[in-house]
């Protein structure tokens, strides 16, 4: 888009999470801390849009749909393929509910161990911060965050992930937040609706089994 852009000699206004008027928008800066109001005079306009904080589209708009063949080449770039990690689980961009697990949970093994079941039981598709995808935990397609996949389900469970700004980025729109962490003075306790402060190793195996 920021190409798209250039060549129309305009302003790209990106990661749009608000529409005001016609010339008038609104976009997260500073990690999703502040929301700047943008007004642009270009005669057009490029935007993108944070999906997570608009409604689905309904039928019947007003908008042409054109289908165009794209151009021969050659390129300077060439599709080779494309990998789907296949999953019966929710995609995390469309879940109604997300259990996400951070560093505290300590490994691989102990990650699994208590978010699997956990998720399984309330259908929920599985996150993860980047302090434990750095660490090896989860994949880096369950990193939610600022740097990872933006979120705003119904119901974000945070279980032993203190709070960084730029996982707050990517769930801070989820509707209801439930935080499950030990440290009290954890900053994901600021932005949770509801919060636990326990050993997690033994409250997430409890509220599995009272799911």
């Amino acid at each position: 888009m920021p190409r798209v852009a250039a060549l129309l000699d305009v302003m790209l206004l990106s990661d749009v999470s608000g529409v005001v008027d016609a010339d008038t928008f609104e976009r997260p800066i500073y990690a999703g801390n502040a929301i700047m109001t943008v007004k642009s005079s270009d005669p057009k306009k490029v935007v993108t849009v944070r999906g997570t904080a608009f409604d689905a589209a309904g039928e019947g708009g007003s908008a042409s749909v054109e289908t165009i063949d794209a151009p021969a080449g050659p390129f300077k770039s060439a599709f080779v393929e494309e990998k789907i990690v296949q999953s019966d689980r929710p995609e995390l961009t469309s879940a109604k509910t997300i259990v996400s697990g951070g560093r505290a949970l300590g490994s691989k093994e102990e990650f699994d161990r208590l978010m699997i079941p956990l998720a399984d039981k309330l259908g929920a598709g599985i996150g993860a911060s980047r302090a434990a995808v750095d660490a090896g935990y989860a994949p880096n397609d369950y990193q939610v965050g600022q740097t990872g996949k933006i979120v705003a389900p119904e119901l974000y469970i945070a279980i032993g992930i203190s709070g960084a700004i730029q996982h707050l980025a990517g769930m801070k729109d989820s509707k209801i937040i439930v935080a499950i962490n030990k440290d009290e003075e954890a900053p994901i306790f600021q932005v949770a609706d509801y919060g636990l402060v326990a050993d997690l190793f033994n409250a997430v195996p409890e509220l599995t089994e009272a799911v």
